[in-house]
């Protein structure tokens, strides 16, 4: 399974973006596509989760009410949909995928990462 990020770039503080996370290699039916972040000197931090299978969601409070996980048609490509940014918001952005979601938002069970994207929030 092989991961590959996209959609990020610079947008003003209340912008938004959404970001991709492209899978080949494997479907993700049966996996669970984490979105993380990691600014600067600071540690990793799950954002969200959506298990493929039933499309369950979990969002980290930070975000909630912000920033929607989806699924697109087929099923192999997963969104982030980022509302509302602000300047804390930015960082570099990466998917991953594990069984399930059930360990997010530790980053620790997710076995595959993409490279990530960079996300800036900035006036």
């Amino acid at each position: 399974l092989q991961l590959v990020e996209s959609g990020g770039g610079l947008v003003q503080p209340g912008g938004s973006l959404r970001l991709s996370c492209a899978a080949s290699g494997a479907t993700l039916d049966n996996y669970g596509i984490g979105w993380f972040r990691q600014a600067p000197g600071k540690k990793r931090e799950g954002v969200s989760c959506i298990r493929m299978r039933d499309l369950q969601t979990s969002y980290a409070d930070s975000v909630k009410g912000r920033f929607t996980v989806s699924t697109g048609n087929a099923g192999n490509t997963v969104y982030l949909q980022m509302n509302g940014l602000k300047p804390e918001d930015a960082a570099d952005y990466y998917c991953a995928a594990d069984w399930d979601c059930s360990g997010f938002p530790v980053s620790l069970t997710f076995a595959f990462w993409g490279p990530g994207t960079s996300v800036n929030v900035s006036a």
